[in-house]
């Protein structure tokens, strides 16, 4: 007797790759695209969802499955999709994973079944060609308002820069791919779509905040910035590995949150921060006064001692936990380098 066709679709769940979500990764996928063949989490039939003329979804466990449909999923499944609609993606380019925001997930399963990008190369023009420039809304430094300023990105540069006006000769600052990082940062920035980027100035770590009203416009920023942090890389460590260089070129932050700090002879009020732990540096930002916190930690330098607090005990712990983990990880020859610059810098 054959069997039931919600039971068999279940089964193909076992199979190698359908044991995955399909776009994210997320561990036991219980929804499928039966009109793509693959297995997917409830988050991601969500994004599905939204395009219903390329996908449609149902529950693998609740909703009724017919035979043809069964058929279907089993000639094709995770593997198979992934062969087809990420054929071509380029080193560079960010695949996202369950904990990452919605933009990215959202337009990654957009890229890859409704404008099939990694099927059709001319599809990543727009941030594998090495030059950039369009229009962003920037924050403000002192007055926190977004304005819409020009950005242009050239590789043949080696630079990011943003223009006050549009017609301005020189920009109002040029940051250089070398020490560049850009970091999804919605809830901070207070857009769906902000955009966090981090670089270096006189040895000073800025940030500036951007986004655009268009989420695959913010997204192809994002990894045009990516593709050119990619081919610095590529000549400055010529006999590295694509898979050594991908893990440098931007990163989630270890840590970030709010930590009251004193002064160097902590006689000082404490004055509550937002600290940001980004690899092995350890950056904070002006924030309102706040009352004293009692979950206390003591970092030891040979300079100076600096005491923070959290506000809980949990908050506390996870700070140290980060803290205990960059400690840990033996230094690399690069890292010696930039200790004994800053050292030594005039």
């Amino acid at each position: 007797m054959a069997k039931e066709p919600r039971r068999a679709v279940q089964e193909l769940l076992r199979w190698p790759g359908n044991t995955r979500c399909a776009d994210c990764g997320a561990p036991d996928p219980d929804w499928a695209s039966y009109t793509l063949g693959v297995f997917i989490c409830l988050s991601c039939s969500g994004i599905h969802r939204s395009i219903p003329q390329i996908s449609k979804v149902k529950s693998v466990r609740l909703d009724a499955w017919d035979e043809a449909q069964v058929e279907f999923m089993a000639s094709h499944g995770n593997e198979a999709a992934r062969a087809t609609f990420e054929s071509k993606v380029p080193s560079f380019y960010y695949r996202p994973t369950s904990s990452d925001c919605q933009l990215l997930r959202e337009q990654w399963v957009r890229a890859k079944y409704e404008r099939q990008e990694f099927i059709l190369l001319e599809k990543q023009e727009p941030y594998s060609a090495g030059y950039r420039e369009g229009l962003l809304w920037k924050r403000g430094r002192d007055n926190g308002q977004f304005l819409s300023r020009k950005f242009v990105l050239t590789e043949r540069e080696g630079a990011l820069k943003y223009f006050n006006k549009n017609d301005a000769k020189e920009p109002k600052a040029i940051m250089k791919i070398e020490h560049l990082n850009a970091t999804f940062q919605p809830a901070k920035i207070g857009h769906p779509h902000g955009l966090q980027v981090t670089y270096l100035k006189d040895n000073s770590t800025r940030n500036i905040f951007v986004y655009h009203e268009d989420g695959k416009e913010m997204v192809d920023w994002f990894n045009a910035l990516r593709a050119a942090r990619f081919h610095y890389l590529q000549v400055a460590f010529p006999g590295a590995s694509d898979m050594d260089l991908v893990p440098k070129l931007s990163r989630n932050y270890l840590k970030e949150g709010y930590m009251e700090k004193t002064g160097p002879k902590q006689t000082e009020g404490f004055r509550k921060r937002w600290f940001t732990m980004d690899d092995r540096r350890l950056m904070y930002f002006k924030d309102p006064l706040g009352y004293h916190w009692p979950h206390g930690i003591t970092i030891v330098t040979p300079d100076r001692k600096f005491l923070f607090t959290c506000e809980t005990e949990a908050d506390r712990k996870e700070w140290v936990e980060a803290f205990q983990r960059v400690v840990d990880r033996p230094m690399l020859p690069q890292e010696y380098a930039v200790e004994a610059h800053f050292k030594h810098k005039p």
